[in-house]
């Protein structure tokens, strides 16, 4: 007898194959029949009618930062209800393990580097995390049994970095003795079912001394000494990121990435290719990475977003505007010497000069200020401004639109939340986009999910991504956009049985009303310990998830149950070759 059998779902099943209608009988969490719709005429111990919905895998999220959150959230929100079954986590070279027991600051050190780097809130870190593991596999026993979604993790070069190196791992080189602690170190993080490495050279990563981290400070002996220890493991990855990443690469990072991935024997994926029609020679100069890697036999995936991120900003705390050159200098004062400064003129026209300069790279696109979007507001002085764009509140005011958002910013004392306005959402964009996709080394992903919480909410992209290919721009057909966001990343990692709905697979499913699957806005709320606040978004459309055949939620509601697993490398992953 079949635990659930779901009837008459068109069945879109990952591979890319047309939809079909179809039964689908699922019995101890895995796929145990695919039949053609209505012809399944096996017992059930229950079953729903799903004519006019589609069935497909569950979504796997590829670059997540779920590591601390998933301890008070099991559930991993908003991602699984977007369907999200499987996330990977571990990302940028940042995890919270191991740490060295003889040490009990590195702790510390570790949650104020999480606060600063990937926008957690301290408070949820100290107060939501049960601390007290120390190598990475005891970390991943902290999870295991508690989760809804199915969670594997890369192992941080930082966390590496500091267990053998301590403080000395900011600023310092490694001796022979712990580069080769270190490599051990990873190898035993691998066994215990790391997925691999992850590592950073971005220069917008500091920790919360607002000190460059500590895989900064790696040279490139110790990170090719690391990858040859990735590819000894059976079933790992690499992921990285360098200053080129948000922008365009440089020579040397090309040759870097290119011989970390080579040198493994192992895929290397990046976070994350932005794609926009004003900058025609991104995209070709990233991908250069990629076509380099598979003549030197290694392989290089890109990760892009198939949406618009919705992503805000702040004059009152740290976020993407501290980042332009000459900018952290002023945003990083205290708020009274901060107002004082932004309130001067000469002060802000230098500002400006140094946001829309070359050196300022990717973070031009933040500069045109007069189309952000004033958000949640605070004092009566700001009454009527909320919802309303700065360009057409400067003309009002007969100011320029700087001085404008910085005049309602200083109203409330900094705590103006800030939209801006997306420069690519054109449609060159959007067929450059379209086009990108299309190429063997672009995957699908780079959420943040997890990260950045109050800042940007990257986790419902799979929702609102189907919604605008069902609906809105249609620039791919349904199939590929579920294949896009299930197989594709579980073929990349390599994870067995799972990103495909085939007899035998892992019952990893996502039911929904083609009609209605989308994503809503992202809102603010205050749910996570220490009241601290986050970006929520709802999904529409989503009937059910079920992860490893229990059912996780219903009708957009969490059901409470918690059957995900911790997938470790070997086990769970598959070793996946550099030739494609």
């Amino acid at each position: 007898m079949l635990d659930h059998l779901i009837k008459g779902a068109t069945l879109v099943d990952g591979t890319g194959a047309a939809a079909r209608g179809a039964d689908v009988g699922l019995k101890d969490g895995r796929i145990a029949v695919i039949a053609e719709a209505g012809r399944c005429q096996e017992s059930a111990v229950s079953v729903e009618d799903a004519t006019g919905l589609v069935l497909s895998p569950g979504f796997v999220d590829p670059h997540t930062h779920y590591d601390a959150q998933l301890f008070w959230d099991p559930y991993a929100t908003p991602s699984l209800d977007h369907g999200v079954t499987t996330v990977a986590g571990g990302n940028c070279g940042f995890t919270l393990a191991p740490l060295n027991p003889a040490r009990p600051d590195d702790a510390d050190y570790t949650r104020r580097m999480m606060a600063r780097v990937e926008g957690m809130a301290l408070a949820a870190l100290e107060e939501g995390v049960p601390w007290g593991w120390s190598s990475f596999g005891e970390y991943l026993a902290a999870l295991e049994g508690r989760i809804a979604v199915n969670a594997g993790f890369m192992v941080g070069h930082c966390a590496l970095r500091r267990y053998v190196m301590g403080p000395d791992a900011v600023g310092g080189q490694p001796t022979p003795a712990q580069l080769d602690a270190m490599t051990a170190l990873l190898k035993q993080a691998m066994t215990e079912g790391a997925w691999g490495l992850s590592t950073t050279q971005s220069g917008t990563h500091s920790d919360g001394d607002g000190k460059p981290v500590a895989s900064r400070h790696a040279r490139r002996e110790e990170m090719l000494a690391l990858c040859r220890a990735v590819g000894e493991a059976p079933g790992t990855q690499i992921e990285a990121i360098v200053a080129g990443c948000l922008d365009m690469f440089a020579d040397e990072e090309i040759d870097l990435l290119v011989e970390m991935s080579a040198v493994a024997g192992r895929p290397l994926n990046w976070n994350v290719l932005t794609i926009d029609a004003a900058v025609p020679g991104r995209v070709p100069r990233q991908l250069l990475a990629s076509q380099r890697a598979r003549e030197a036999g290694g392989r290089i995936v890109a990760l892009t977003m198939p949406i618009l991120t919705p992503m805000n900003m702040s004059l009152g705390t740290f976020c993407a505007l501290n980042l332009i050159p000459g900018w952290g200098e002023i945003l990083g004062l205290p708020v009274p010497e901060r107002i004082a400064r932004l309130q001067r003129p000469e002060v802000r026209a230098e500002m400006l000069r140094r946001a829309d300069s070359p050196e300022a790279g990717v973070f031009r696109r933040l500069a045109d200020f007069g189309r952000y979007v004033i958000g949640d507001t605070y004092s009566d002085a700001n009454i009527g401004v909320s919802g309303r764009v700065v360009r057409d509140i400067a003309a009002e005011r007969g100011q320029d639109p700087f001085a404008t958002l910085v005049e309602i910013c200083v109203n409330d004392r900094l705590r103006t939340v800030l939209w801006p306005m997306p420069t690519d959402n054109d449609p060159d964009s959007w067929e450059l986009r379209r086009a990108t996709w299309q190429h063997e080394d672009v995957m699908l992903g780079g959420s943040d999910a997890g990260a950045h919480l109050d800042r940007m909410c990257g986790a419902p992209y799979t929702t609102r991504f189907l919604g605008d290919c069902l609906r809105r721009r249609r620039l791919v057909p349904l199939e590929q956009a579920v294949r896009m966001l299930t197989s594709d990343p579980a073929e990349l990692f390599g994870l067995r049985g799972r990103g495909t709905v085939a007899v035998g697979n892992f019952a990893d499913l996502v039911l929904f009303d083609p009609d209605r699957i989308d994503a809503g806005p992202a809102t603010l709320v205050h749910d996570l310990p220490g009241d601290s606040p986050r970006l929520d978004s709802r999904p529409e459309g989503v009937v059910a998830v079920r992860v490893n055949g229990v059912e996780t939620v219903r009708e957009t509601k969490l059901t409470g149950a918690v059957p995900g697993t911790v997938l470790r490398s070997g086990r769970d992953t598959r070793t996946v070759s550099t030739r494609g």
